[in-house]
């Protein structure tokens, strides 16, 4: 493998397994923070009890997150340094008011919060664990982003061959970037909801802390559904945005081939692995595609043999994955409707318990691959219609970036290991105090 395609590899693996920790981080911090406020409004003692329990996951949670996020910074001075050197003055200006702005503020809260139950009033430490949640979803913000500005780039300048900053109203404020926080922070809400009801549907069917877990759950439950069901709205349109920014990436999430009118989506399709076309189509709806597309059943859409071959992202890839988070999207619907209409008596409703535990890692691969379809829809360039991902990486030897993959691979698997044991073992033991 060449330098590119380790340095790809080495950024997706690095990435792939931050991401496990950074949309816990966001949901859980918000469930934590609904559950201070009930017990701040109510008095109820079962509240500050589930906002401790569920905060020592949390907190083991956001630290292996700090620990796996700091190494991707690096990789775009190691392993990418002639993406950095060209958009160094857009890109690097939004991370550094993401560390200096969103981070640093959320790390020192988060202290204050841990540290402060025995110091603080109970309104104060619910204001404390507020602006936890406010913070990683500013930090989420700025980071979604420079990724946004990357997949459809603005307010800038071409100036002595870089990409200089022109306009950052236009930069932080583009639909791309505001659609993008929204459908990505909103996907780690049901995850973090969807983490709660798994943990207390266990200890529901063992009857264990019933009052505790049922709280839990119902809440967590309620918070779901709000979100799966505003994601679901937002993700049409997303679609729509892309039809306009990204075309040759809507196209690849149906594999549509012929730009159209009326343009027809197929419920089974299988692209060609050489980017041609369909190897198999099946169950074709009229006007679907352009419907969802433009609101119109009757609008063009844009189709992949209208993209010159050698800029047409990894169809099947693009494909699959976004097949797969549909599909799963589907599911989680499905299950908290199920779940809202059994809630007053949940705790014996043990069929439906028994699933949710194996559920919990469902909505961790649905963030994964909607990270996928956004990376490898925008291929084969790094910066959308700017720079492709050949020019970008650095200059270094294939077999250093092998050298640091490998042991990229082997940090991360152990301290993975070491994570979610301790997680499910601290979630299996129940609340002690």
């Amino acid at each position: 493998m060449d330098v590119i395609a380790l340095s790809r590899l080495q950024f997706a693996v690095a990435t792939i397994f931050h991401f496990l920790f950074v949309p816990l981080t966001l949901g859980l911090s918000v469930i934590i923070a609904l559950m201070e406020t009930r017990y701040v409004r109510t008095g109820d003692e079962e509240y500050r009890r589930m906002a401790k329990f569920w905060g020592q996951l949390f907190l083991l949670n956001f630290l292996v997150g700090v620990v796996t996020g700091i190494t991707l910074e690096f990789q775009f001075g190691t392993n990418w340094s002639r993406y950095s050197t060209y958009v160094g003055d857009i890109f690097g200006s939004l991370l550094a008011i993401e560390a200096t702005a969103a981070f640093f503020l959320e790390s020192t809260l988060i202290a204050v919060w841990a540290f402060g139950w025995q110091k603080l009033s109970a309104k104060a430490h619910a204001v404390v664990i507020w602006l936890v949640a406010i913070g990683s979803t500013v930090s989420a913000f700025w980071i979604l982003v420079a990724n946004a500005w990357m997949q459809h780039p603005v307010g800038y300048v071409i100036r002595g061959g870089r990409a200089e900053l022109a306009d950052f109203w236009a930069v932080i404020s583009q639909s791309y970037a505001v659609l993008t926080f929204l459908h990505t922070v909103m996907a780690a809400y049901i995850l973090g909801g969807f983490f709660v009801m798994g943990i207390s549907a266990w200890h529901l069917l063992r009857k264990q802390n019933v009052s505790f877990f049922k709280k839990s759950f119902n809440l967590a439950l309620i918070f779901t559904l709000i979100f799966t069901v505003l994601t679901a709205l937002e993700g049409h349109r997303h679609g729509v945005d892309l039809a306009d920014k990204q075309p040759a990436k809507l196209a690849a999430l149906e594999s549509h081939w012929e730009t159209q009118s009326f343009a027809p989506m197929y419920l089974i399709a299988i692209p060609k692995l050489d980017n041609t076309g369909n190897a198999f189509e099946a169950i074709r709806i009229p006007g679907l595609l352009s419907l969802l597309a433009a609101n119109d059943p009757s609008a063009k859409v844009v189709g992949l043999n209208d993209i010159p071959l050698d800029e047409r992202p990894p169809v099947a890839a693009v494909h699959y994955s976004f097949r797969i988070m549909v599909f799963l999207a589907g599911i989680f619907l499905l299950t908290v409707l199920w779940g809202f209409f059994k809630r007053k008596d949940i705790e014996n409703q043990t069929g439906y318990l028994k699933i949710l535990p194996w559920m919990i890692p469902l909505p961790y691969l649905a963030c994964e691959f909607g990270w996928l379809v956004a990376e490898f829809g925008r291929q084969p360039w790094i910066v959308y219609g700017l720079l492709k991902t050949n020019q970008a990486a650095s200059p270094v030897a294939s077999v250093q970036v092998l050298g640091s993959l490998i042991a990229f691979v082997a940090v991360y698997t152990l301290i993975g290991i070491l994570a979610f044991w301790f997680m499910a073992r601290m979630a299996r033991k129940g609340p002690e105090f």
